[in-house]
């Protein structure tokens, strides 16, 4: 079974917790910062078990994801604390977790941890595989989690605006 490469990474941000979460949490239809449409399953409110489908670019209402989009679940959901989302690719699945604490008045801090675990091959092909990109991957789901990290002002921003 292949190992995940795993990276955390924090950072404060000069808001209310439950901003934080509206902005981070919440699968709004399209996000701007992200340039990301999602597709989520039933009307109800999210939680644990919602799945949905997430498409880049924006999607106009009505318009079906196309097939083989990534299919996405929430794995884990405590209300302004943390959520764990899993998106499944062709090669590959992620697992991102958010996770939000006070860190003094008007101030949280976030913590993302992103996994990144490819599909099981053959047994001696995915070893030499994974020898070979491991570092590669390494730096990847590094620049992913900055990433995140980097654009959490602009996800508060697109709430308030």
């Amino acid at each position: 079974m292949p190992q995940p490469v795993t990276v955390t990474g924090s950072r404060e941000v000069p808001h209310e917790r439950r901003q934080v979460w509206e902005a981070l949490a919440v699968l709004e239809p399209y996000c701007a910062v992200c340039d990301v449409s999602y597709v989520v399953d039933g009307r109800s409110a999210p939680g644990r078990g919602t799945r949905f489908v997430a498409v880049p670019g924006r999607l106009d209402d009505g318009v079906q994801p196309p097939a083989g989009s990534p299919q996405g679940e929430i794995v884990e959901w405590v209300p302004q604390e943390r959520v764990t989302t899993r998106l499944q690719l062709t090669p590959e699945t992620w697992t991102t977790t958010i996770e939000l604490a006070d860190a003094g008045p008007g101030t949280t801090r976030v913590t993302i941890t992103v996994s990144h675990e490819p599909h099981t091959a053959g047994r001696l092909h995915q070893r030499l595989t994974q020898r070979l990109m491991r570092g590669g991957v390494r730096e990847m789901v590094q620049r992913t989690v900055d990433g995140e990290l980097d654009r959490l002002p602009a996800h508060v921003e697109q709430l308030q605006g």
